[in-house]
């Protein structure tokens, strides 16, 4: 047994060695922060002392053993990179969090909620007046403004970030009871219990100066509400409810207000308008207090509830308040406080006094459809979510109660326990449909998050613990399979991202899978680990059929599998795969029962691409087991097997690290990429390998560039095949079918294909050709591609490099466009490729997180317009690599996966976060979501748009313009007289005389001639001056006058022009010159030289 003192001895041996570990750690976090917040200013420069995830691994690693998991470390990591600012705490480390935002998972976990009280934001009231309470919430979803009225008369307009933009104090000794927003006069109306106040919100200067005060009012209003009416210009109709039981009707106008712009802008000298000057009307229709009164704009009616019994809720139309007709009247006892309308489900819910909430349909008053009892006190306010379709009913206990509409069943109850004994009463409630949020008024304001809001902007997304390896969609099944480096494979449903079934340790303990692909047929899956074996496994049950084991003398790193594809057999439950080692070397598998086993290897033709030869020649193996395989093993000819001597670094790196494969329409061909960024091609039908591309400096070694910097990432086939014909025929047939009348709808979802198939209706080919019948009208073979007509456009190869750029190749080796993705970033290092299967789009993702979609639909015919190849959308979905990218077309989202453990899911035309897989909730793939981001993630979708076909017009004037006086002269008073038409009363006179005699100045466009200084006569200072030449000085006559004298005269002949007569003033100007100027001077000759007549 130990002694106590060396367990002593131990024990604090290892609290030392834990102490000098945290204060390591604080330094690494320190450096960390130094770091990000450099980079963040750009001020840092990557050297090798730079800290990125995978050194900060390590590192922690080392410190505290290999016990801390990756997850709670990228964790870390991460809030460190987003905030450096932000406090830490080691403790986060092993994944204890003191922040509220971590252990927002812990909650989500206790409980499923609508709600998330925990993440309740609370804003106090502004104006500064003691003892004030919210009366009404208001909001105006068109400019995304909040109006919140208060009892004492203060009325504040708040933007969507809860900053005032405008408030008033009304000086009136009644409380205020209700407000809303007037859309047509873009003014606020508030109700007090004697007046009715409107007030311009925009208006600068007094606030007072821009408010009207209607009054007076036969009784106490209690209620107000607007009814929007789109047809009607600067007027509109407000509701209201009063004491008595009496339903008013007023119609306010701009002409009421003084709203008409007129050419005197007068004050108005008294803001206090007298209520009988207005168009007004009302009917009682209660016995007792308007509780109160809204308008139904669905229904084309208005509602208004009352405390009495047998009057409790009135709903009908506009038209009964001028009339004694009777209204449609629903009863029930103690009457009802409050309603509310549910779009989608047509019914009305009533509350109030009882502690019932009643269902009732429109059209029937005698019998609800539904009732709702949980409540222990008074009824005061009712809302709705239309989009989750709940009812959130509030008591005078200020107890909350969220009700599901369809079910009728309660899904959750909270309290608000706050404040002291004057905050008791909530008298206002609305929820924000476009946030999601749901917003109190007492004595303060309350916001209440749904939790699936905070769950899609806060929460972590979280789908495995470790990084993921692989990501496959099956789409027979819609099925998603995940696999992360701890060996567990997952399978997720697509519609609803709830996970089927879990596999651990597919391939034996501690082994770790990094492939798998999935069959045409969806029924069988491969899976390929670390070890180099293989096992396929029925998909739909998750049971082992076959397996490749590992061969006796395999090292453990050499064959190491980094990718296998199924190949396409004629047979039945028959199997091909082939397999990728991490060594580069290609490898085919064969179904045997019961096992599989690898039946050929592609040659090493890497050393007679090195002595320059292009066209490798290949001889097919006389195997019988290989020799009716769907691609045959091939053998070099006894010319190339000859030993070769290569003069290369053994530093240079040649493994092929990625591969695709087409057999299909008469191709049988395999494209490999290696880390040197060559290119070759193998055509098993014609037996040779092609090298496509092969860089410059692939075989130098230079130790001062990055050895990675030509390496190949993915490598892809586009092509098109007849199923895209077939396909593009049913679209041209039921577009045609259409073509008679187009229908549109709010409703409906656009796609990414839409610019493609609107270019295809407009009767162009995808070549570029027109087809058109001798009645104008297309026929079908005009509308299909050239695929329908047995012309196949060839493939084309598309590559993604480390270098950030993603090229595209025809067969020959051609380059046939290089494209720099646009992400607003430098180039960053692309990591996958993907294209659905009609191959209009293809998708990347690079080393940063980012995904890039491009539409490709007419490129891929000849001859291959750089124009056609668009890039449509760029947004970050990580923060981390993404080690793979999938497009599903009928739903047209688009799946990513990256090393931070997550699996995301976005709409492919936006770019718009839908959730992650793993999430409590349901995805809503269907509905375009609100643009909402995760925690990770800060920067917005860029969209990079089409060059506008309308081109700016350009400005076919000059300015400024200046008088011309000879336009003047011949637009004289006598000239116009016969041109005017006989003037009609009141009609305005538009002859703008002066405005036509405007023009562009003459500007000079050539530089004055200069010729020698000027004459001496002149004196020391004119003498000194540059003379210019004037081109075509005819006479003085336009000089500008000199001297006080001759500016007399001028005015003098211009009163003399004015009057009428014809003055003859030159000899005038000339005289007036002399005399200015002098004595014995003659400035014109030095000025103007003599020119010949």
């Amino acid at each position: 047994m130990e002694n106590p003192e060396e367990r002593k001895l131990s024990s604090t041996t290892e609290t030392s060695n834990f102490t000098a570990a945290l204060k390591e750690f604080e330094k690494l976090v320190e450096l960390t922060a130094i770091q990000k917040k450099e980079e963040r200013l750009g001020l840092y420069v990557k050297n090798e002392d730079t800290i990125d995830y995978e050194k900060f691994y390590d590192s922690v690693l080392e410190l505290f053993g290999p016990e801390i998991k990756s997850q709670d470390v990228k964790s870390f990591y991460r809030k460190l990179s987003n905030n450096p600012d932000a406090s830490v705490d080691w403790c986060e480390i092993f994944g204890y969090f003191l922040s509220e935002e971590d252990a927002l998972a812990s909650q989500l976990d206790e409980e499923n909620l609508v709600f998330l009280i925990s993440r309740k934001q609370r804003f106090p009231l502004s104006g500064g007046r003691k003892r004030d309470v919210v009366k009404c919430l208001v909001k105006i979803p068109q400019l995304n403004f909040l109006i919140i009225a208060t009892q004492k008369g203060s009325i504040t307009v708040f933007n969507s970030k809860m900053r005032v933009q405008a408030n008033i104090n009304v000086t009136d000794t009644s409380w205020i009871t209700g407000c809303d927003y007037l859309p047509q006069l873009k003014r606020i109306v508030a109700v007090t219990e004697r007046t009715i106040i409107i007030w311009d919100y925009k208006a600068q200067g007094s606030s007072q100066d821009s408010c009207f005060v209607i009054k007076p009012v036969d009784h106490c209003l209690l209620c107000v509400c607007v009814v929007p009416m789109t047809d009607r210009l600067g007027r509109d109709d407000i509701l209201m409810g009063d004491d008595g039981g009496f339903v008013n009707k007023f119609t306010l106008s701009s002409d009421d207000f003084g709203l008409r712009q007129s050419k005197h802008k007068r004050k108005a000298q008294s803001q206090i308008l007298d209520s009988k000057n207005f168009k007004s009307v009302k009917r009682k229709l209660h016995n007792d207090w308007v509780m109160k009164i809204n308008y139904i704009q669905p229904l084309h009616s208005f509602g208004s509830c009352s405390l009495d019994s047998t009057h409790s809720f009135v709903l009908d139309s506009l038209k009964r308040l001028g009339d004694n007709t009777p209204v449609r009247e629903f009863s029930m006892p103690r009457g009802a406080n409050t309603f509310v309308y549910c779009i989608r489900a047509n019914v009305i819910v009533t509350g109030g006094d009882d502690k019932i909430l009643r269902l009732w349909h429109p059209n029937i008053s005698t019998k609800p459809v539904g009732k709702l009892v949980g409540h222990m006190f008074s009824i005061t306010e009712l809302v709705t979510n239309e989009k989750d379709q709940h009812v959130i009913s509030l008591s005078s206990a200020k107890v909350f109660r969220v009700w599901d509409i369809q079910t009728l069943s309660l899904l959750q109850v909270f309290h608000d326990s706050q404040g002291g004994p004057g905050d008791m009463q909530i008298y206002a409630m609305i929820f924000d449909q476009n946030h999601g949020v749901l917003i109190t008024g007492s004595s303060v304001i309350d916001m209440y998050p749904l939790t699936r809001m905070i769950q899609d902007t806060k929460q972590i997304p979280h789908s495995h613990d470790r990084d993921i390896n692989v990501m496959v969609y099956n789409r027979t099944f819609h099925q998603l399979l995940t696999i992360c480096s701890e060996s567990i494979i997952k399978v997720w449903e697509l519609e609803t991202g709830h996970q089927i079934y879990q596999i651990f340790d597919p391939h034996g303990s501690n082994v770790e899978v990094t492939t798998a692909a999935i069959d045409k047929s969806g029924f069988v899956l491969a899976t390929g680990a670390y070890t180099g074996t293989v096992k396929l496994w029925d998909f739909g049950s998750g049971q082992e059929m076959k397996m490749l084991f590992e061969g006796k003398d395999w090292k453990e790193d050499d064959h190491c599998l980094s990718q296998i594809a199924f190949v396409t057999t004629d047979k039945k439950n028959h199997y091909l795969l082939l397999a990728l080692e991490f060594n580069g070397k290609i490898k085919l598998g064969k179904e045997e029962d019961p096992i599989l086993a690898v039946v050929w290897e592609l040659p090493e033709i890497m050393p007679i691409l090195i002595q320059g030869k292009h066209v490798i020649h290949l001889a097919v193996t006389s195997n019988p087991k290989t020799m009716n395989l769907t691609i045959p093993e091939v053998e070099l000819t006894p010319e190339d097997r000859k030993p070769v001597v290569l003069n290369i670094s053994p530093g240079i790196s040649m493994e092929v690290t990625c591969f695709d494969v087409l057999i299909k329409e008469g191709y049988n061909l395999i494209a490999t990429a290696t880390v040197n960024g060559i290119i070759v091609l193998w055509n098993f039908e014609m037996s040779i390998a092609t090298q496509l591309h092969i860089p410059e400096d692939a075989f130098n070694l230079n130790l001062d560039l990055d050895p990675t910097r030509l390496k190949i990432n993915a490598i892809l086939f586009l092509f098109r095949s007849k199923e895209y014909a077939r396909k593009m025929s049913q679209d041209s047939v039921s577009s045609s079918a259409q073509s008679g009348g187009l229908q549109s709808s709010k409703g409906s979802k656009s796609s990414i294909h839409d610019a493609e198939s609107k270019g295809q209706s407009t009767g162009e080919h995808l070549d570029g050709t027109k087809g058109e019948t001798s009645t104008g009208q297309k026929t079908d073979t005009d509308v299909l591609p050239n695929i329908f007509l047995n012309e196949l456009p060839p493939p084309i190869l598309v590559t993604a490099h480390e270098d950030g750029h993603l090229r595209l190749w025809n067969l020959e080796g051609k380059l046939l466009k290089d494209v720099l993705p646009f992400t607003k970033h430098s180039a960053i290092s692309l990591t996958t490729l993907y294209t659905d299967i009609y191959a209009r789009v293809l998708l990347a993702g690079n080393m940063e997180g980012h995904v890039i979609l491009w539409t490709i639909g007419s490129f891929l015919d000849p001859p291959h317009e750089e124009k056609k190849f668009k890039q449509q959308i760029a947004w970050r979905g990580h923060a981390l690599k993404i080690v793979n990218v999938i497009y599903v077309e009928d739903k047209q989202v688009v799946l990513t996966c990256s090393v931070d453990g997550s699996i995301r899911v976005w709409h492919a035309r936006n770019g718009h976060y839908c959730g992650y897989f793993g999430q409590r909730r349901k995805f809503e793939l269907n509905q375009v979501s609100d643009f909402i981001l995760p925690c990770d993630v800060t920067e917005r979708p860029v969209e990079v748009r089409e060059e506008s076909k309308y081109t700016e017009k350009k400005q076919k004037y000059e300015y400024p313009l200046i008088f011309d006086r000879n336009k003047w002269r011949k637009m004289s008073s006598f000239s116009l007289l016969f041109r005017r038409p006989t003037p009609k009363p009141f009609d305005v006179n538009q002859e703008f005389k002066f405005f036509k005699t405007l023009s562009s100045p003459k500007i000079r466009r050539t530089v004055l001639e200069r010729s020698q200084t000027g004459n001496k006569e002149a004196g020391v200072i004119f003498g000194a001056l540059h003379i210019y030449r004037v081109p075509s000085p005819t006479s003085l006559r336009f000089l500008p006058l000199i001297g006080a004298d001759a500016h007399k005269e001028s005015s003098e002949n211009f009163q003399g022009k004015k009057k009428g007569g014809r003055v003859q003033h030159t000899q005038g100007r000339r005289r007036s010159l002399r005399r200015s100027l002098a004595p014995g001077v003659n400035l014109i000759s030095a000025f103007f030289p003599a020119i010949q007549k």
